[in-house]
């Protein structure tokens, strides 16, 4: 969220990102210094449904009556978080999806929605306006900074979308292979189908689940797995060395990489995880 805060805030105010840098939001251990910031604070963006779990006691602890908490993905349409499936063969299939889009996975600690909304440009989009309508609300006198930032980025959201919407396009029903549960809202957005590993970052792979990511690669003669950055080095490797295929990484942005992101690195990363995904692709044609 720090990418989209800073560009709709721009210089009109300071944003301090809560999480360090690499630091995963599915099991932070909040520290002493998070506290006083959101006591200093005037604002709290979250993503929502679920993703900053940490966040409740915090807030609580902060004891900031004043803070105004922006929940981004109020009022996106999401897709159900996946499940614990009793058979191979079953299917959760979100109510949304077309018959072309089934999600068989394993357990997720989520709650009953995806977090993941900003792997869809177009999900981003409606991030930012609700970031940008919050801020007008608690900063009224800067409602034409935050309108016109808001704009200019949505403009480059919207060219991303159409960049990465016609690279991935011949491409269409074609499945990828995740480490981990997170990459569902851009699958769905530009019709294609992902497998993961395992549910959460944190978790093991069972036997089950490394059986299950090696009959993908081999139904859809797949020739890379897209491990992440603080991943690298995992069961993938021995996957991929048993399958002679090989690694790349999709970046899933739940960390930055550094304390200090920028607007522009989420446009630069996504587009380049939609690059690496192509090059993929047309390795296993």
């Amino acid at each position: 969220m720090t990418y989209f805060t800073k560009a709709v805030v721009g210089d009109r105010a300071i944003v301090t990102q809560l999480l360090p840098a690499n630091a995963d939001p599915h099991d932070y251990q909040a520290k002493p210094r998070d506290i006083q910031n959101l006591a200093d604070a005037d604002v709290l963006v979250q993503n929502g449904l679920g993703l900053e779990a940490f966040l409740s006691d915090l807030i609580g602890s902060a004891a900031n009556e004043d803070l105004v908490v922006v929940d981004s993905s109020e009022g996106i349409p999401t897709l159900p978080a996946t499940e614990l499936e009793e058979t191979e063969d079953e299917h959760a299939v979100d109510e949304h999806a077309d018959e072309g889009h089934s999600h068989s996975e394993a357990e997720h600690s989520h709650g009953e929605d995806d977090p993941h909304l900003w792997l869809d440009p177009k999900k981003a989009i409606q991030q930012v306006e609700n970031i940008r309508d919050a801020l007008i609300v608690a900063d009224p006198e800067g409602e034409q900074i935050y309108t016109t930032n808001a704009a200019d980025y949505i403009a480059d959201l919207r060219a991303l979308d159409t960049k990465i919407r016609q690279q991935l396009a011949p491409y269409a029903g074609k499945a990828f292979v995740t480490y981990h549960d997170f990459a569902e809202h851009f699958a769905y957005s530009y019709d294609l189908e992902v497998e993961h590993l395992i549910a959460l970052p944190e978790g093991s792979p069972t036997p089950a689940d490394v059986q299950r990511v090696i009959d993908t690669v081999e139904a859809s003669d797949l020739q890379v797995l897209l491990t992440e950055p603080s991943q690298q080095g995992n069961t993938f490797g021995a996957i991929a060395a048993d399958l002679d295929i090989y690694i790349s990484v999709f970046d899933s942005m739940e960390s930055a990489s550094d304390q200090n992101p920028q607007p522009e690195d989420y446009i630069f990363t996504l587009s380049g995880n939609s690059d690496k995904l192509a090059r993929a692709f047309g390795e296993s044609e």
